[in-house]
């Protein structure tokens, strides 16, 4: 296994499907960008609060419902290694058919979700007002939206991370454009702006389609006589939703936490707020480098997971785990030898940035606290270990970051930089517990999980 790990050619594997994903990883929060500048334009601060407002009810809404994306992912990379296409296809038609209905949900809902979103974020009348107009248009995206989640899994999972860079590329450089057409070029403010969301995701999800389908014609698959039959058996669909309600805590979970310290910053001040959140960007880019790693390793032991291979799967928990490691050190020297610099280009705001220093150390840290845990989340989800995932992180919440929080409450603002870092330890610390006690009795390759139902219908 040592010299497999020397191999160069299994390195490069790795920055293969790493990279593709980094890079489209940072059209993110230049989109967001864009959309602040453009409707920033605009002649008074409401509108920006009501995009602001809107997007983060839509973003948290599709955020929690990432579980197709990494449900998928896992699947369809395990029915590769197996080698077993009609399982790859049913992996497909099981996640669209999830997210179809989720979506038909929210569409359903939208009006009672809405008014409990609105109710909970508050804000002025012109806020409410035009926060309402973006949701309401933005809102008839879901279906594209969730429909991309399982596509990106799946092509994934298929071993291919150029694919998912081609979808949210598109995705959210059509979205840009759209964005300054709608809103500068034709006039329509609020509404251009969720308009030019809802295109742009329907746009992504047509590229998406034609990418599965050549992924699909590669690989000469072709659906079986009774494929609907096996596809819509109940018991694969309980198995599916019981691996999908897992991850669904676990998400839930990691944005109370991150919730709670936004919240509970702003009791302490509008400086420590502002201050908290120049930082909170900071935590941003360190998942956008460590998310390439963790979605590299989501689909490598995925397939390994699938072929049986032991001394595959090891190996490529080792490459991800190392080169998280590089990268987190890297961030680490980053954020303390130019962590001034970086956070006035971010803010010129004296009182701001004299908070935000006095926090720093924390960050300084957190890569070296957090990238464990990045990794290994993509291992489990890879593995599709739902259960695993979900009692790690109550764990992590309920005994780690809460506690610690209370216990240093007289900290102020460091009290909560405090439990932070140690839930970003105990995340990794626990599922690396997991880990070490799943290996050691092969549960990884003797699990009986949700992909092997294809062999129970």
């Amino acid at each position: 296994m040592w010299s497999s790990f020397l191999n160069g050619a299994r390195h490069r594997q790795v920055f293969a499907l790493a990279l593709p994903m980094v890079l489209s990883n940072i059209t993110v929060p230049l989109l967001g960008l864009v959309d602040t500048i453009v409707i920033g334009h605009l002649e008074h601060a409401y509108y920006l609060g009501g995009v602001a407002v809107g997007a983060t009810i839509i973003s948290l809404i599709f955020w929690l419902l990432g579980f197709l994306r990494m449900s998928t992912t896992g699947l369809a990379a395990q029915a590769v290694g197996a080698g077993d296409s009609e399982r790859l296809l049913q992996v497909l038609a099981r996640g669209l058919l999830l997210a179809w209905g989720l979506a038909l949900m929210i569409l359903l809902v939208q009006q009672p979700l809405m008014d409990l979103a609105f109710w909970l974020v508050g804000g002025s009348s012109e806020v409410q007002l035009y926060g309402r107009d973006y949701v309401m248009i933005r809102i008839w995206s879901a279906p594209a939206a969730l429909t991309n989640l399982v596509l990106l899994g799946w092509l994934l999972g298929n071993q291919n991370a150029r694919a998912p860079m081609l979808l949210l590329i598109l995705g959210n450089g059509a979205n840009i454009l759209l964005d300054i057409w709608f809103v500068l070029g034709l006039g329509w403010q609020v509404k251009g702006a969720a308009a030019a969301s809802v295109l742009a995701d329907y746009l992504a999800m047509a590229l998406g389609a034609w990418l599965v389908w050549r992924t699909l014609q590669s690989r000469g698959v072709m659906p079986a006589a009774d494929f609907w039959q096996r596809t819509l058996h109940l018991a694969a669909f309980k198995r599916l939703l019981g691996l999908n309600r897992d991850i669904f805590i676990r998400a839930l979970c990691l944005q109370l936490c991150f919730a709670f310290m936004t919240f509970q910053g702003a009791r302490l001040g509008d400086e420590v707020l502002a201050a908290n959140a120049v930082l909170m960007n900071f935590l941003m880019f360190i998942s956008f480098g460590l998310d390439g790693f963790a979605y590299a390793v989501e689909a490598m032991v995925g397939k390994a997971v699938g072929a049986r291979d032991r001394v595959g799967f090891r190996l490529a928990c080792g490459l991800n785990l190392f080169w998280g490691g590089v990268v987190a050190v890297l961030f680490t020297l980053v954020f303390a030898l130019a962590g001034d610099l970086l956070i006035g280009l971010i803010t010129n705001i004296s009182a701001v940035r004299n908070q935000a220093l006095q926090y720093l150390p924390w960050l300084v840290l957190m890569p070296l606290a957090a990238c464990w845990c990045f990794i290994l989340d993509g291992i489990f989800i890879g593995t599709t270990r739902g259960r695993e995932m979900r009692d790690m992180m109550l764990l992590s919440t309920a005994g780690v970051f809460f506690p610690v929080w209370w216990l240093a409450q007289e900290l102020g603002n460091h009290g909560l930089w405090l439990a932070m870092l140690c839930f970003m330890l105990a995340r990794g610390l626990t599922l690396g517990w997991a880990w070490w006690r799943l290996d050691r009795r092969q549960g990884f390759m003797d699990h009986d999980d949700v992909m092997r139902e294809t062999n129970d219908v």
